[in-house]
């Protein structure tokens, strides 16, 4: 809206262009010019002009509701716009990989919806979510090396792997004692890539690519876990998702003086100049969560 219009509305609701010059701080004659250009672009008249008063025409009635209800509505949106900077509200979609998701994205996001009333979540776990915008993702959490992308990566922590099999398992093709004994053994695979892919293997010197073999893919950490456990093979994979499971002695680390890379975990969201409160409390929330920044 611009100020010939404003202007129009602080006469009418002055009551006169003195005074209305007056709250302004301008000459009444500069205020009048001004009005007579809006009257003139309108082509109507809009205010009866006195010495003490200034009353809006029919039509200057009018157009005076139309604007102070524009005025209205648009002063309402600022503040909401506003608002939003500070306060988490709307819809917060979060898309985050399957039982990653469910056991560490859940939780924070139980905590948001908590402590803001006027914010619904909803969570999307898997993995193939590529293009944001195109389907409405306000934040993707991924794991492993980014692409190059005009997304904001903000890096939360590190994700240490292991390899794991069950004693049952060992006990029946053998505890490997050397990388290249991997190629005598079953692996379950979370991805067809996973699959076709040499397995990478150790840290620095120790690094290498091994070829190795599986009859299973499976894009479920929690089922690759039970077919593990069942003794159907071995698993590179997430150590939090095995973790009770070394301690209870169910599984065993393959290989554990070899160390394997972590993978690096990203919050990812797009490229703003002033970022929502919903995603920067969500994001702030799971670094404050995991101040060990290793899951």
């Amino acid at each position: 809206m611009d100020s010939h219009e404003q202007l129009f509305l602080r006469v009418i609701e002055a009551g006169s262009l003195k005074a209305a010059a007056e709250q302004l701080g301008l000459d009444p004659s500069n205020v009048s010019r001004r009005i007579a250009t809006l009257e003139q672009r309108l082509q109507v008249k809009l205010i009866q002009r006195s010495t003490r008063r200034s009353t809006a025409t029919e039509a200057g009635q009018l157009y005076y509701q139309g604007l102070r209800q524009l005025l209205d509505e648009q002063l309402a949106l600022e503040h909401k716009l506003r608002n939003s900077m500070e306060i988490p509200t709307g819809l917060l979609k979060v898309a985050a990989p399957h039982d990653f998701g469910s056991q560490f994205i859940a939780p924070v996001l139980q905590d948001m919806v908590l402590n803001a009333p006027d914010l619904n979540v909803e969570l999307i776990l898997g993995s193939q979510f590529e293009d944001l915008r195109s389907q409405g993702i306000d934040v993707a959490i991924r794991i492993g090396q980014l692409q190059d992308s005009s997304l904001i990566g903000r890096h939360l922590g590190d994700v240490p792997r292991v390899i794991v099999a069950s004693p049952e398992y060992l006990a029946k093709r053998g505890s490997p004692q050397k990388p290249e004994d991997l190629a005598q053994h079953d692996f379950i695979f979370y991805t067809r890539a996973q699959a076709a892919k040499p397995l990478p293997f150790g840290l620095g010197k120790d690094s290498r690519q091994l070829t190795v073999r599986g009859r299973y893919i499976v894009n479920s950490v929690t089922a690759i876990r039970e077919l593990a456990l069942a003794g159907q093979g071995m698993h590179l994979g997430p150590l939090w998702a095995f973790r009770d499971a070394i301690k209870q002695g169910a599984l065993l680390r393959v290989l554990p003086q070899y160390p394997q890379a972590s993978y690096p975990l990203h919050a990812l969201y797009q490229s703003r100049q002033f970022v929502p409160a919903k995603i920067r409390l969500f994001v702030q929330g799971l670094a404050e969560k995991f101040p060990s920044r290793t899951f």
